[in-house]
């Protein structure tokens, strides 16, 4: 049997992994808008971008209820995942923020921290970047802390939990698929 990977560990199966520049990309937040699910909907099109979620692209309609539940997260707490826009041309790249954890299992009470970009904007800094940035926002509200569960196949976004600082907690298994997730943890 195969000993299983350390999520932590900055190299991959077939040696380091690719670091990014130093200097991180320019990135724009906004509070989604009623648009904003047309727009999700679009960028989100991809089987590379859905592979670790749901393996297929969403109906808009999904993206209707997410957009709308993410104006009211940042009505009552102050964050919420946000618009990610190309500063360059106003283009929605994605989303990155905050919310309280969604599932029944996992880290429930807990207040999660994502990304999800367009196949487009991948491998340039944009996640790290947004993911600061909304860090901040989060951090104004007066959250302490954050967690992010990250499917353990994931490494581009294993990266980012790495970039960011996160702590590596526990294994989970999702109850939907039975697939491995890892569950990191950043004091703020």
């Amino acid at each position: 049997m195969k000993p299983e990977p350390d999520p932590t560990d900055p190299t991959g199966p077939t040696g380091p992994r690719p670091t990014l520049p130093t200097a991180l990309p320019a990135v724009e937040l906004r509070v989604p808008t009623e648009e904003d699910a047309l727009n999700w909907h679009r960028v989100f099109h991809h089987p590379e971008v859905m592979e670790f979620l749901r393996g297929a692209p969403a109906e808009l309609s999904v993206y209707e209820e997410l957009t709308a539940r993410q104006r009211r997260h940042h009505a009552e707490r102050g964050f919420c995942l946000y618009t990610l826009l190309d500063p360059a041309d106003g283009a929605v790249m994605g989303f990155t923020g905050a919310q309280p954890w969604p599932q029944e299992w996992g880290p429930a009470g807990e207040i999660e921290i994502g990304w999800r970009l367009g196949r487009a904007y991948w491998g340039k800094g944009y996640a790290t970047a947004a993911a600061r940035a909304a860090l901040d926002a989060v951090r104004a509200a007066g959250v302490r802390r954050v967690v992010a569960v990250v499917d353990a196949r994931n490494e581009r976004s294993t990266a980012v939990t790495r970039r960011l600082g996160m702590r590596h907690t526990e294994t989970l298994l999702r109850p939907t698929d039975g697939r491995k997730a890892y569950c990191y943890h950043l004091d703020l």
